[in-house]
């Protein structure tokens, strides 16, 4: 472990420097974060997962400056150029950036108009001008002249020299992080359409002729642009006004009045046009796209985490249907532990005929399956078969549940499907997976990918390395928190258990099928490469219903169970009567159990967990019904008020089904009756709603929504176009809705 990490990580996060030692130790080990977060709180100090995680990776950033560092290091030996000056600039640079503006002027490069002007020997020109000491240019240049080395005349000479001072600018220290600066701070983002491109790039319209500052544009806009570039729909330019850019280099490098002074003046500007502002440019640009995609795969995480943590219906017996029209819908039967049962074909819309006989057919599944609730994809023919159910004067008790079929049809076709169900076709399968998500959202997600599931901002324009990662840790910390029945959970869903995998996983399932179900999380350490190592990190977040050990359906680690034996000794009672009776419980004096390595953090998890063993920390399963009547886009009208669901969460608002196919857009200007500058303040994704309709556009398919008690029409101010004159107090357009304003590309596709 670098103890130079620690004290960095430390002095960045307001962390002590302990904390993070503990925290990089444990890593080192091979401890999961889920496990550090639950089981170590006394060596970390109660970190929660976040910190852990940011400790985690800001380390992984480090390393990975060393090793460039390393090999900067290196390259500088082997070309003979090291000096302990450079050296000692070298082994201080605290970003990337700063360090490879240091090894710039060393960076072997191709031959380039500066290393010609070298060759030819103008380099004491160069450095004579750069004195600009008080002489005339051309009598010092004179004797440089040489058409042998194809310098013909005295200006051959001084252009050449002035290629050499413009290569000095471009890499010097100083003047790049004042311009990296500038850009950042000043720099202007200018969007125009490439000629003929009209047409074929109607959706972006909105960036035909478009700038706006780089510091005020956000990650949506940013990636919406770059998507259009990257299709050849749009040409993107970034930079500042090019006389500020131009004034802030003469301020670093004019230092007298002289004609040397001019010399200088002209390589700034060659500087500047031809190889400083388009590096800066590509740096630039290459750091906003990583703030962006850091920003939506932020969004991307945090609605995911909400959509794994949506609340179950939990173990009851289901038909679940996959609708359609001209194909019907797929009906399959479900046990209360999600074992497919029995499916079928119905056809309810097609003719008379066919809507009695599924009517029959469905009231006759309920029956001889005792059917506890219908699941219904949200999909195409969702709202109508719906409507069919509803009219069945079914039991009371069978509750008709519509299911965001998001990624089912992935899970259809994908390998875990195939696995799961060889002898059954794709929409079996699918309708199973709607059923299933119903029961426990968690357990099923899990099997599709993640970017799939629909709840996503650009996702597929991000760094995918660093979304997958993201992506990964929350599934993990989702499984983690919430438990898994090791007798029943999938492969999938055992992948990701602290400390385990897919190998792991596997095995486990294997290990199942051929002896049964496990009677003890202790039985585990009987399936094959499963260590102790791996035990230890796995086991509580297992779940074993049984009557060996009473602990074993709970939370609590293995290695805690002799710290609730003495509680129980002291009570004379058993473990199983200390976690039934509370007022036994309330005669535990967690002091007296206090040691070196068990505190208190641990003693109140181990007592939360003796109150509620097993807990699901996901909210209770609420139905949420959408309005009658209201089936298509067409049956939409503005000023209606209509019940909705959260379906996705962006930067610039969140999306809501409506039940109608369409989900409609809750811009976050109209989120509040105050400001709101993150929808998460106001919504999560799956939380029932009502909200107003604004404005619908049945030709582009899009439809406004409002959650505000008074609708009023939109006032957020936006950038001002390209050539537009800029009023005063306005800095940005107006939009009178959403369909003519910069932020309907938030209607687009943005999967």
């Amino acid at each position: 472990m670098n103890s130079r990490y620690v004290q960095k990580i430390a002095s960045e996060m307001d962390l002590r420097p302990k904390q993070v030692e503990a925290v990089l130790g444990l890593l080192s080990e091979g401890a999961t974060i889920p496990f550090i977060a639950r089981y170590r709180k006394e060596a970390t100090n109660s970190l929660d997962e976040v910190a852990v995680s940011d400790i985690r990776d800001r380390s992984i950033q480090l390393e990975e400056l060393d090793r460039r560092r390393d090999a900067i290091l290196k390259s500088l030996r082997d070309q003979e150029k090291l000096t302990d000056d450079l050296a000692a600039k070298i082994q201080g640079a605290e970003t990337l950036a700063v360090l490879e503006d240091i090894y710039l002027p060393f960076k072997p490069k191709r031959r380039t108009r500066a290393s010609i002007a070298r060759e030819r020997g103008l380099e004491s020109l160069a450095q004579s001008l750069f004195q600009q000491e008080d002489f005339d240019p051309s009598v010092v240049a004179a004797p440089f002249v040489d058409p042998e080395k194809e310098i013909d005349a005295i200006e051959d000479a001084l252009s050449g020299a002035r290629d050499i001072i413009a290569e000095w600018i471009t890499e010097n220290q100083e003047a790049r992080a004042f311009m990296r600066s500038l850009f950042l701070e000043k720099g202007i983002l200018v969007s125009t359409v490439d000629s003929g491109k009209e047409e074929e790039g109607a959706k972006y319209k909105d960036y035909f002729e478009w700038e706006e500052p780089l510091k005020k544009a956000p990650s949506h806009r940013i990636l919406a642009m770059r998507r259009g570039e990257n299709e050849g729909i749009l040409t993107l330019r970034l930079a500042p006004e090019e006389a500020r850019a131009r004034a802030l280099l003469e301020s670093l490098f004019i230092t007298g009045h002289f004609e040397t002074s001019e010399q200088v003046r002209l390589a700034i500007h060659d500087s500047y046009k031809r190889l400083l502002s388009h590096s800066m440019e590509t740096e630039v640009r290459m750091t906003s796209k990583k703030r962006a995609d850091e920003e939506a795969i932020r969004i991307f995480a945090g609605n995911l985490r909400q959509l794994l943590l949506s609340p179950p219906l939990g173990q009851k017996k289901i038909l679940a249907i996959d609708p359609g029209f001209r194909t019907g819908c797929k009906v399959v039967c479900l046990d209360s532990q999600g074992k497919l049962l029995h499916s079928d074909t119905v056809f309810p819309h097609f003719s008379n005929s066919k809507t009695v006989h599924a009517e029959k057919t469905i009231k006759d599944l309920c029956n001889r399956f005792h059917v506890d609730a219908i699941a219904i994809g949200n999909g195409t023919a969702g709202r109508e078969t719906e409507t069919f159910i509803k009219g069945l004067s079914l039991e009371k008790k069978v509750q008709t549940i519509m299911v965001n079929e998001s990624g089912a049809s992935v899970y259809s076709a994908s390998e875990a499907g195939r696995e799961e169900f060889p002898d059954h076709d794709i929409t079996v399968r699918g309708a199973v997976s709607i059923g299933r998500r119903l029961m426990d959202p968690l357990a099923e997600l899990v099997k599709i990918d993640p970017k799939s599931i629909g709840v996503g901002q650009y996702q597929h324009d991000v760094d995918q390395k660093a979304l997958r990662k993201s992506l990964d840790d929350v599934v993990t910390s989702c499984v983690n928190r919430v438990g898994v029945e090791v007798n029943t959970a999938s492969r999938q869903l055992l992948t990701y258990v602290s400390g385990l995998g897919p190998q792991l996983a596997q095995n486990i399932v294997q290990h199942r099928e051929e002896n049964g179900p496990f009677a003890s999380r202790k039985a585990l350490m009987k399936v094959p490469r499963l260590g102790a190592k791996a035990f230890e990190q796995a086991a509580g977040f297992l779940r074993i219903r049984s009557d060996l050990h009473p602990l074993d359906g709970s939370a609590v680690h293995p290695e805690s169970y002799p710290i609730v034996a003495a509680m129980a000794k002291d009570l004379q009672c058993s473990i199983k009567e200390l976690m039934e009776n509370g007022s036994i419980r309330n005669g535990i004096q967690k002091e007296k159990y206090v040691t070196e390595t068990v505190g208190l953090p641990t003693l109140n998890d181990i007592l939360e967990e003796l109150a509620k063993p097993g807990r699901d920390p996901r909210e209770q399963f609420e139905n949420i019904a959408f309005k009658d009547g209201v089936e298509k886009i067409e049956d939409l009208e503005p000023g209606m008020n209509l019940p909705g669901v959260v379906t996705n969460i962006t930067a610039f608002g969140a999306f809501v089904d409506i039940g109608v196919h369409q989900d409609g857009l809750v811009h976050v200007s109209q989120m509040a009756d105050r400001f709101i500058k993150d929808p998460n303040e106001v919504v999560k994704v799956y939380q029932k709603v009502n909200v107003r309709v604004l404005n619908v556009d049945i030709k582009r398919k899009r439809i406004s929504l409002s959650l505000k008690a008074q609708v009023d029409s939109f006032d957020k101010p936006e950038p001002r176009k390209k050539g537009q004159p800029k009023q005063k107090g306005q800095s940005k357009q107006r939009g009178k809705s959403l369909f003519n304003n910069p932020f309907s590309d938030a209607f687009d596709k943005i999967s």
